[in-house]
């Protein structure tokens, strides 16, 4: 096949080939509808400044892509520094590097870093994570016909390579517990309905729930970001329901919030555990020193790094992976902050 040139581009969109290389490379300053023609242009005729890295081109960068969202300068992620030293370790066995990119920019902005580092040829795949849904990334990606593989899931009719951690098992399994444990008005503090994610783990408590036969109360469901406190605020105004109301028990979605429920019941002078169960979700670093250590669901992590590499890996070399779509199950890790009763290890 012929290969496209800026020419044909320009052409397709109208306008000069010199308008086009300034779009593509960041530079000039052009309407937002003469951009959107040109980028268009760019993806109906599948112009690439050169041939991807399928089939390991010569010219390949031999480079990967990823970018994520940075933490406040004040907070540490240990889950994401576990997953970036997974898969630059994978990556390097197999002869590439990490290009690291963190987004500080809205959706828009942040799709047109992935388009410059597309058509400048600067990376032959990349590596997405924190998907969610209608996510403009997977669907430029998508569009594009570029490799990729995600961290994650998005829209069910969208189909693309992934490696998932089953967050509805998850939280299953720790709602299952609680109920082992004794409790019928379990609560689930929970991300925004907007979260792929957070609906995932939403619900699984809902599937807990309903297989023990116990109506949901309304007022058990509190939605919020995964911060320490709005998990305190929102245990705090649950312990304040009338007693036929008020759980003895919450789900948290994520650590952040399961420590701040904590914070909320014991200044409410219950003991976590025996009174008012408690867990969270990740299983971060350090929540096994907390009084009482916090039950948690436990991500594999490493496996997940390693996997989204091999899987790119192979789609650049051309081969037709055994499996495109990788869910990993979780694991609970029984902790004081659930029990009742007994001893845990």
């Amino acid at each position: 096949m012929k290969r496209v040139t800026l020419k044909d581009v320009a052409r397709e969109a109208g306008v000069s080939y010199q308008t086009v290389s300034k779009v593509l490379n960041g530079k000039g300053s052009v309407t937002e509808a003469t951009a959107a023609r040109i980028w268009a242009a760019v993806n109906r005729l599948g112009y690439r400044p050169y041939v991807t890295a399928r089939n390991l081109r010569k010219r390949a960068s031999f480079l990967i892509g990823y970018s994520w969202k940075p933490m406040p300068p004040d907070q540490v992620n240990p889950i994401l520094d576990k997953f970036l030293t997974s898969t630059v370790e994978a990556a390097e066995e197999a002869g590439y590097h990490l290009l690291l990119f963190p987004l500080r920019r809205e959706d828009q902005e942040a799709v047109a870093q992935y388009r410059e580092l597309i058509v400048t040829g600067r990376v032959d795949g990349f590596i997405l994570s924190s998907t969610n849904y209608d996510d403009p990334r997977i669907r430029l990606l998508l569009d594009s016909r570029f490799p990729f593989v995600a961290f994650g899931r998005t829209n069910p009719d969208w189909d693309f390579p992934y490696v998932d951690v089953d967050g509805r098992a998850g939280t299953c399994m720790a709602t299952r517990h609680l109920l082992e444990q004794g409790h019928r008005r379990i609560a689930l503090l929970a991300w925004p309905d907007h979260s792929r994610a957070g609906t995932a783990r939403f619900n699984g408590y809902l599937q807990a729930m309903a297989e023990a036969g116990i109506p949901i109360c309304d007022e058990w469901i509190r939605r919020g970001e995964g911060h320490f406190n709005t998990g305190y605020q929102h245990t705090r105004e649950l312990l304040a329901l009338p007693a036929d109301r008020r759980p003895t028990a919450v789900v948290a979605v994520d650590d952040q919030q399961a420590i701040g429920a904590m914070r909320a019941a014991q200044e409410a002078g219950l003991a976590v555990g025996p009174d008012f169960g408690v867990t969270g979700f990740d299983d971060t670093p350090g929540v096994q020193l907390l009084s009482p250590p916090l039950t948690s669901v436990r991500q594999p992590i490493w496996e997940v790094g390693q996997r989204i590499v091999q899987l790119l890996v192979a789609i650049l070399r051309g081969e037709e992976p055994a499996e495109r779509h990788i869910l990993l199950q979780p694991e609970l890790i029984v902790r004081q902050s659930s029990l009742r009763h007994g001893t845990w290890s």
